[in-house]
């Protein structure tokens, strides 16, 4: 009986799930992380700038996401997140093709990042979990993974994309192509389908004129609060080493790959994986943790990459253990940000979702925007990437361990307690 009427919320809620999964896909996310890779040596060629230069994009957007998340979920709570995702999604669309503008001056390209950074940070899944959060209940963890499937479709198909435009047209041509995504595939579809509960009924004055009252009706607790609680701060320091650990060696992997002994054609077919086990674990980290533990269920898909770390600091892989390796860590990418916004949820309601998740999401943007570093400078100064990979390999296990310590899911009903 449960069953049926767990997935009879997708009867209403599909459209929300669909333009998520876009919306998400198609932005400030994954778009720039999985994008790099491939315009980097362009850029190199071009203007002569140091590989490593080119990744200290990444922390600056890192950084000017702590800035931008957290704002952007206070914002998201206090006037709804359609407006905040939709307008979001247009200026990160264009942000992104500013950088085919570049004129060779490394300032205008950090400044780049920093800009869309800021611009793009309502396209972060802070905004588009909110309405699935609220749409679902029952198989919340599975909507979230269906909604957050669009980084592992995207980055699977942004990569083959960006080379095809780089080859035929050029690396500008391939920026102005890729921020046009956005606009041509996610924006329609969210303008008709994407509305959180209430939006239909309320205009936007409505809605924030009554924003106390809808807060006090929500069940959970307020960001002040959550802010006293240490499972908060238990979520926060997990976060760090798990997505260093995750985040690291993607952007990366073409190269660790390669310094690992396998040829062109062999390094494509195994990094082209990493898409594909991301969807994985989009999809089967959300039916497991509808049915059991998620802290529990998390500290198994997070820490198994530990061992795939481990495995390509000692190199000697066969195609098969490589593969292997490749998707433990793409399968584990696939399950962090459903796993944070189901936490979320569980630990601390919807009163103050945004503010929540965007504050945890600085923490997690926090360790993604310094791993690729991390593991570019290793590679410029020994060769290899060992170090940061063993490295890697411990901070899973650790921060895995931390999310056992979160205890059983809370209650709450429209006034929180203790």
């Amino acid at each position: 009986m449960a069953e049926g009427k767990g997935y009879s919320e997708f009867r209403t809620g599909w459209p929300v799930v669909l333009a998520s999964m876009l919306g998400i896909g198609l932005g400030l996310s994954p778009v720039p992380f999985y994008t790099i890779g491939m315009l980097a040596p362009e850029l190199a060629r071009e203007f002569g700038w140091a590989f490593g230069d080119i990744m200290a994009g990444l922390p600056i957007m890192t950084f000017a996401v702590l800035l931008a998340s957290p704002a952007v979920g206070f914002l998201a709570d206090r006037v709804g997140v359609r407006p905040i995702a939709l307008i979001s999604l247009i200026l990160f669309a264009f942000s992104f093709m500013a950088f085919a503008a570049n004129p060779g001056d490394i300032r205008f390209f950090y400044a780049n990042w920093a800009i869309m950074a800021v611009l793009g940070a309502g396209t972060l899944p802070i905004t588009w979990t909110r309405a699935v959060n609220n749409r679902f209940e029952t198989r919340k963890g599975f909507a979230l993974g269906l909604s957050l499937l669009g980084t592992g479709v995207f980055g699977f198909l942004v990569k083959p994309f960006t080379a095809f435009m780089i080859d035929a047209y050029g690396w500008r041509a391939a920026y102005i192509a890729v921020g046009a995504l956005p606009l041509v595939l996610a924006l329609p579809v969210a303008w008709f389908a994407f509305h959180d509960v209430g939006d239909r009924r309320q205009t936007a004055v409505e809605r924030r004129d009554n924003a106390a009252l809808r807060a006090a009706a929500t069940p959970g607790l307020t960001f002040p609060e959550t802010l006293k609680t240490w499972r908060f701060w238990v979520l926060a320091v997990a976060f760090v080493p798990i997505s260093f650990a995750v985040g690291g060696p993607i952007p990366n992997m073409e190269n660790i790959v390669k310094t690992a002994g396998f040829s062109g054609s062999e390094v494509v077919s195994l990094v082209s994986l990493i898409g594909l086990s991301v969807i994985v674990g989009r999809v089967v980290g959300g039916w497991l943790i509808d049915r059991f533990w998620a802290p529990g269920i998390a500290f198994v898909m997070l820490a198994a990459p530990a061992l795939a770390c481990w495995m390509f600091a000692h190199g000697d892989l066969t195609y098969a253990t490589a593969a292997g390796s490749i998707f433990l860590i793409g399968f584990a990418a696939g399950v962090e940000y459903d796993l944070m916004a189901f936490l979320v949820a569980r630990y601390f309601g919807l009163k103050s979702y945004g503010a929540i998740y965007g504050s945890l999401y600085g923490f997690f943007a926090l360790g993604a925007g310094i791993g690729p570093v991390v593991f570019g400078r290793a590679f410029d100064a020994n060769g290899n990437y060992d170090s940061p990979l063993m490295l890697s390999a411990g901070l899973l296990v650790l921060g895995a361990a931390l999310l056992l310590l979160l205890g059983r899911y809370r209650v709450f009903n429209a006034t929180p307690a203790d």
